[in-house]
């Protein structure tokens, strides 16, 4: 095995705008205000404290707001009122954020809950391969009774009860309950195409699919929870911060409760606080404390915490892809390796017909004519693609057999390698005309038994084309009396899609190293790298050596990715820091993986790097918002509660806000919403863009650092305005 260096090209950059550049973004869909009306219910059952301690930040708010409202009623007033209601709001719009990210999944999982609930499964009693129909029994059962290793027929028109591969038989299936694709899909018994979904309908034929599930883990149990956010774990790093997060909570705690006493020890506490107008009772004393300590913790990253976490595995499902768990997201974002599939994930997967070389003597018509004509009885996608390039480039149109009575077409067969024609004798003045196209060892004994001589010509541009990691197809013709001849050689190329370039160039600004692994020699391999723009490749790979490069890159500290779907790959994707399996693969792949792609589509692989990413990043910007926040609330309130006790501090009451009572109340009423404010950022996410981690910090730095400082400022100060206006107040 060895892993060999390609120019990467990193030097051409995509064209703003373009589809391949543009179209790869990660955005998110914009928050459906009615979205905020049903989740009410949710965010008010959230308050019990015994949901609520997953959150510290916001139980220490819970509890001070309860503390609050004892003041209130023991002594009201409007400021004291004022200051409660606010408090609860703050809890409020906190629960109601992470309520509305998981509520945006329910309709789908009602919807998945419904489907499965109502399926009834036809389950064989002593079924085996090749059994007689006498020798075995039905019975119906309902779909969650199916324990693993459960047989089940499902015919045309029934649902697949739960997941499952089939072991008989060959359907259409039609997968669009699951994925959302409305084209149907065909699952047979063997290879890679076997595995089955709970949930979804076959559409013709019969399938008998053995259940691979176990009771209450199905792929549809797990979406329901997915959507719903019941059983997401946090990730590491959510847990990281949320320690933080309390760190700071303690810490601001311990230096509030140490503020009134220490005013109390100052010389002329009681006095200047009478000339200042400050607060002096004690029951308001306490409301004021309460209210500093929420404004100065970090309430607005505590509130919006989950929620982003829950919106990343949202963006995730709008895509068709299921994550086993939070983690899978976040290593996406952190991944610093990328693995991929030659075949189907780089390249479009069917060798097709690029170029028609006609040797010395052969006109370029007459080669596009013979290639045409000995694809016509060639039904495979090399095959068809001949046709289509004597069509584009030679004008040439179609002709079938119904056109051509006195041809005899020879079809492609994988035990000649060859496809051809024999025009009769009115076609050729009398003789007939055999032409013949195929693999080059194929086609030269053809000639060679027809009495032709292979030419060197004909040996160079086969070795020439494979040189280039392309397919060569000879053609050639024999016409009665005359000895077999070559005409030329069609170049076929297994086609890089398109875009692909720009997008590993993205990858590459990200700090991602892309790595493409294949079956091919590595001479094919390394042309294939190359036009697509790949960093490494991994040229005639074996599971172990998948295995093993995977376990080598993260020896180095590195994070990796890769996609797959055959049980060869289960070992790789278990042991990969994020796999990603096809839906259509195994369930062995299934299992391994920590993602599944509905779509089944290999290249959602970079799509989900960037969706971990932006989570990253989101999680990050607002973090720094929040931060900035409290040094701007900070500002708001600690000059204008101890002004008139130490009157150097006006110096730092640069709001200029009416009263004490004012700058404490206008602080708490930001604080709760600009919860609200920033909720649909939080479930969109802020808009990621590849960039090194040095220009990311510096953006975030700028925009939700700056940000953080100003917006507080101002809102606080438009807040203090208003509240003038209330009696009792300022």
């Amino acid at each position: 095995m060895s892993v060999t260096s390609v120019t990467s090209g990193a030097g051409e950059q995509p064209t703003a705008g373009t589809p391949a550049t543009q179209g790869n973004r990660v955005g998110g869909g914009l928050l459906d205000p009615k979205q905020l009306f049903r989740s009410l219910p949710d965010a008010l059952r959230k308050l019990d404290p015994r949901t609520l301690w997953r959150n510290p930040v916001m139980l220490i708010v819970e509890i001070g707001a309860v503390f609050t409202t004892v003041l209130a009623v023991a002594e009201p007033s409007v400021f004291a009122w004022a200051i409660t209601v606010w408090l609860w709001l703050t809890v409020l719009f906190a629960n109601l954020a992470e309520a509305v990210a998981e509520g945006r999944g329910k309709a789908q999982a009602a919807s998945l809950r419904q489907a499965k609930r109502d399926t009834i499964a036809t389950r064989l009693i002593g079924w085996a391969p090749g059994t007689p129909a006498n020798r075995y029994r039905d019975e119906a059962v309902p779909a969650p009774e199916l324990k693993q290793g459960d047989i089940v027929l499902v015919e045309a028109g029934g649902t697949i009860p739960g997941d499952g591969d089939v072991v008989e038989g060959i359907a259409s299936v039609d997968e669009s309950a699951i994925t959302g694709e409305s084209a149907p899909v065909i699952r047979e018994s063997g290879g890679d195409r076997s595995a089955v979904t709970g949930g979804t309908k076959v559409l013709s034929d019969r399938i008998v699919v053995k259940i691979t599930q176990k009771p209450g883990e199905s792929f549809i149990d797990r979406m329901i929870a997915l959507v719903e956010g019941a059983n997401r774990q946090k990730t590491p790093n959510e847990i990281a911060l949320n320690i933080l997060l309390a760190a700071l909570t303690i810490i601001f705690l311990l230096a509030v409760v140490t503020l009134q006493p220490l005013a109390i020890f100052s010389k002329g506490y009681q006095a200047a606080a009478a000339d200042s107008g400050a607060i002096t009772d004690s029951g308001v004393s306490g409301i004021v404390l309460v209210s500093l300590l929420v404004c100065l913790i970090p309430t607005t990253i505590g509130a919006l915490l989950s929620a982003i976490g829950i919106a990343g595995m949202d963006r995730l499902v709008q895509r068709n892809v299921l994550a086993v768990s939070g983690r899978a997201v976040e290593a996406a974002g952190d991944v610093n390796t990328l693995l991929l599939d030659k075949t189907g994930t780089i390249t479009l997967g069917n060798r097709q017909a690029s170029e028609f070389i006609p040797i010395d003597g052969v006109s370029d018509a007459e080669m596009a004519d013979a290639a045409q004509l000995s694809s016509l009885a060639d039904e495979t996608p090399e095959g068809r693609s001949v046709v289509v390039l004597a069509k584009n480039e030679y004008g040439l149109r179609e002709r079938e057999a119904g056109v051509m009575p006195h041809a005899t077409f020879v079809p492609f067969t994988a035990e000649t390698r060859m496809s051809g024609v024999d025009l009769g004798a009115e076609s050729v003045d009398g003789g007939v005309r055999r032409i013949r196209k195929g693999a080059a060892s194929a086609v030269m004994k053809w000639v060679r038994e027809n009495g032709g001589h292979p030419t060197a010509q004909v040996g160079g541009l086969v070795d020439a084309i494979s040189g280039t990691g392309g397919t060569p197809l000879v053609v050639a013709e024999h016409v009665d009396g005359e000895p077999a001849r070559a005409l030329g050689v069609i170049h076929l190329k297994d086609v890089v899609k398109s875009g692909m370039r720009e997008r590993f160039d993205e990858m590459r600004r990200m700090g991602i190293r892309t790595v493409m692994i294949t079956g091919d020699n590595p001479r094919t391999a390394k042309a294939i790298a190359e036009e697509a723009g790949v960093d490494d490749f991994l040229a005639e790979a074996t599971p172990e050596d998948k295995l093993a490069l995977i376990k080598k890159e993260q020896e180095g500290g590195r994070l990796v990715a890769m996609t797959g779907d055959g049980t060869n790959d289960a070992p790789a994707l278990a042991q990969a820091d994020v796999g990603v399996a096809m839906n259509t693969g195994t369930s062995a792949a299934k299992e391994a993986g920590n993602m599944v792609d509905l779509d089944s589509d290999p290249t959602k692989l970079i799509e989900i790097v960037e969706i971990g990413k932006q989570l990253l990043i989101t999680r990050g910007s607002l973090t720094t918002f929040s931060i900035a926040n409290d040094v701007a609330k900070y500002f708001a309130i600690i000059p204008a509660m101890f002004a008139g006790l130490y009157p150097s501090l006006d110096a730092l009451n640069i709001m200029r806000l009416a009263s004490p009572e004012s700058a404490i109340l206008s602080a708490v009423i930001f604080n709760a919403i600009i919860i609200v404010a920033l909720i649909p950022l939080a479930l969109r996410g802020v808009r990621y863009r590849p960039a090194s981690a040095s220009k990311l910090l510096g953006r975030n730095l700028w925009l939700y650092g700056l940000g953080g400082l100003v917006v507080p400022f101002v809102g606080i100060k438009l807040i203090d305005l208003l509240i003038q206006f209330i009696p009792g107040i300022s």
